[in-house]
């Protein structure tokens, strides 16, 4: 046995044993409740703009992109712009592929730093409800034969992330990802978004619940989350195996 396949599968039984580490996913838990009430996540950025993410996930889908090499990367939801520019990034070090942002509202002064930003060449934007048919009609244009991952990070009700499900998991080929992002929601207690219209019952990881009942593409990576530990996507890293 070589020695990166003897690293690699020492690696893959702890990831399962964190996985199933109840102690682990206790204190996690813990510290995700009560860093969030600092917004944890509002403080980190990506060559110079906010990107409102784990440090976790960034690393985690830097690996899935640079495995999965894509043509494409569509994201729903833009805010600051840090994810399409991390995106757009990966792809530069990789020297091929585009990015696909899309939002209902993309602020004038977010679209203007992503504009002069140096890894915008590799963005598009589009303004508009990510399940508006028209909208999804030109992505699909857009991404036609072409390898794509797909990040759902827009509005995070159950019936919203079922429906960008439904509409997007076609784009998706075998070997790439279809990520869907705050389904850590469900595991927060019940009054922890008293101002969102999404909380514990209805949020990306219950749609990603049905979604998977009658969609057999698709697959939870589980050992994505399980070494992770701290990720906003607990069951959310959908690889597609069909």
């Amino acid at each position: 046995m070589s020695r990166n396949i003897e690293f690699e599968q020492r690696n893959s039984e702890f990831i399962k044993k964190i996985g199933e580490n109840n102690e682990l996913k206790t204190i996690t838990k813990e510290w995700f409740s009560l860093s969030s009430k600092f917004e944890y996540s509002y403080h980190f950025t990506w060559m110079g703009r906010p990107i409102i993410q784990f440090p976790q996930d960034i690393v985690a889908m830097q690996e899935i992109i640079w495995k999965v090499k894509p043509d494409v990367i569509v994201e729903t939801g833009i805010a600051h712009g840090g994810s399409l520019i991390f995106y757009a990034s990966m792809l530069e070090l990789i020297g091929n592929g585009e990015v696909l942002g899309v939002d209902i509202d993309i602020r004038e002064h977010n679209r203007i730093e992503i504009e002069k930003h140096p890894m915008y060449k590799r963005i598009h934007m589009l303004e508009g409800s990510s399940t508006d048919q028209k909208l999804v009609k030109e992505i699909y244009d857009f991404c036609k034969g072409k390898r794509t991952i797909v990040v759902l990070d827009s509005n995070h009700t159950h019936d919203h992330v079922l429906e960008e499900l439904r509409l997007y998991s076609d784009l998706v080929t075998k070997g790439s990802y279809l990520v869907v992002m705050d389904t850590v929601v469900e595991d927060m207690p019940e009054d922890f978004f008293p101002n969102r219209p999404w909380g514990k019952g209805d949020n990306p990881k219950t749609a990603v619940k049905e979604f998977l009942q009658k969609n057999d593409r698709f697959v939870i990576d589980a050992k994505v989350h399980s070494k992770l530990l701290i990720t906003v996507a607990p069951d959310g890293y959908l690889k597609c195996v069909k």
